[in-house]
């Protein structure tokens, strides 16, 4: 069913369905308050050590893909959830390349993290 909304009243109305959406993740999804409290926790981080501008998005773009990839993730559970509630081999691999997205997101995320470090104490 597609929006008769246009302009400014498009644009507020799908902000307020992103933050429904938002708001249901917190709610319902253990991982997502964990990565958000982590993303949270991280964010300061970014500004405290002297690291360089390219540094500190790279780690800003690496942090909120584990957020948003979470999110794509519990959306892909919920949908597999409303269309069967059986045990399906398809919708298990749906669910689990779900979890894959989010897993190499954590990788990448760490990863970045790390080379941040280590290049921050090999500086002269």
């Amino acid at each position: 069913m597609k929006s008769k909304k246009t302009g400014l009243a498009r644009i507020i109305a799908a902000a307020g369905y992103s933050a429904a959406g938002l708001r249901s993740a917190w709610r319902t999804e253990a991982a997502f308050r964990q990565e958000l409290c982590l993303y949270v926790l991280l964010l300061p981080a970014l500004f405290l050590p002297p690291f360089s501008v390219d540094v500190k998005m790279l780690l800003f773009v690496v942090n909120s893909l584990v957020l948003l990839s979470e999110l794509v993730n519990s959306a892909i559970e919920a949908i597999v959830d409303m269309v069967s509630p059986d045990f399906h081999p398809l919708a298990k691999k749906a669910k689990d390349i779900g979890s894959a997205i989010v897993f190499i997101a954590l990788i990448m995320a760490l990863a970045a993290w790390i080379f941040a470090v280590i290049s921050l104490l090999a500086s002269p």
